[in-house]
């Protein structure tokens, strides 16, 4: 698993470059749209909660020695809780509503690694959005199942260093998911897609670690975020698709 994520990390390279040389630009410029006025919304959101978040953990403090320390505690526990399911909340909007844009980016990188798209399913903008809210929706509540209790012990002094780790691997983990599917999409049906990326979540893992940092850089990092990470994530996930032999290809590469 190491290696995928190694390789998955890697893949972010020459991303620039391609996007370049094929023209995939204007494939995001509404998903870069989607990506910063959501991103938008949810911050003023997460602003506003954050301190009545922080009100409601510092109440359970109930003595008087100590208390002005535990409510600097309790803001600051209250503002990772919002931006944790905040920036979950983000990805799983945006990946869903950009489906019918970065399929087309997929087929475009494809068609340049192998000559020709060896997609197994034809599927019209409506489907492609279907499957973006599906896959998203159960990405969603699987990662809230595991990210709740990971910010519950996160309140253990000590212990939430390490939860810090977990949570950002489990981010990094769906964020990546989402990123192959519109790669997937054209090759598999939805179960297969979901043990697709359970055979190699070092991949997810490694393209989400890489997407997740790009978020940290402001408001640059909304805007590409989603064309680095999905060009990455096409490029990597086409590669284990034909070493697997999981699609057909003719071995004819073009060599622009």
């Amino acid at each position: 698993m190491l290696k995928n994520i190694l390789n998955a990390i890697k893949a972010y390279g020459g991303t620039l470059g391609l996007i370049n040389k094929l023209g995939l630009w204007k494939y995001f410029v509404v998903p870069m749209a989607i990506s910063f006025f959501t991103a938008v919304l949810i911050g003023f959101t997460a602003w506003g909660l954050s301190d009545n978040l922080g009100n409601f953990i510092s109440r359970i403090w109930f003595w008087d020695w100590g208390a002005e320390t535990f409510r600097i505690i309790s803001d600051f526990i209250g503002a990772l809780i919002i931006i944790a399911l905040g920036i979950i909340l983000y990805r799983h909007i945006v990946m869903a509503l950009s489906a019918p844009f970065m399929s087309p980016v997929s087929e475009k990188i494809e068609r340049h690694l192998y000559g020709i798209s060896h997609s197994h399913r034809n599927t019209s903008n409506a489907e492609q959005l279907w499957r973006g809210i599906r896959i998203n929706v159960r990405n969603l509540l699987l990662e809230l199942l595991f990210t709740l209790p990971i910010l519950l012990l996160s309140l253990i002094p000590i212990l939430n260093i390490f939860t810090t780790v977990l949570l950002y691997l489990v981010q990094s983990y769906y964020a990546g998911f989402g990123n192959m599917d519109y790669t997937l999409e054209r090759h598999f049906k939805y179960s297969e897609s979901v043990k697709f990326v359970r055979r190699n979540r070092g991949l997810a893992i490694g393209n989400g670690i890489v997407f997740m940092l790009v978020l940290l850089i402001p408001v640059v990092g909304i805007v590409l975020v989603l064309p680095l990470s999905v060009t990455a994530a096409s490029v990597e996930t086409l590669r284990v698709l034909e070493n697997s032999k999981e699609i057909n290809t003719n071995k004819n590469f073009v060599k622009n």
